[in-house]
């Protein structure tokens, strides 16, 4: 059976996250079995096509921030969107909206 390309391994994970829910980078990468390589994860979210299916609006950082310069109003509107509340900080609370693979 031929091994599936990286990236889209992290796109499969991804796309498993529920609407309303969020995921680290690390999360991710651990998922995978690529332990601590969460910048990887970002690098494969920023070369999705534009218009693609995968949730990449999901994905956040360890602190349960935004990391994505370019796309940070559109990522915050669709989190928001679907439920995801920020705090005065801009933080999501992970305890509550982090997804529990």
């Amino acid at each position: 059976m031929p091994k599936i390309p990286l990236y889209e391994q992290i796109y499969q994970a991804v796309a498993l996250i529920p609407p309303g829910h969020v995921a680290t980078y690390g999360q991710i990468a651990k998922k995978i079995g690529i332990g601590k390589h969460a910048r990887v994860v970002g690098y494969a979210l920023n070369r999705l096509p534009e218009g693609t299916s995968v949730p990449w609006h999901r994905v956040v950082n360890a602190r349960g921030m935004i990391s994505l310069r370019g796309s940070a109003e559109l990522q915050r509107t669709l989190l928001e969107h679907e439920g995801v509340a920020f705090d005065r900080s801009n933080k999501i609370n992970l305890n509550k909206f982090r997804w529990d693979e």
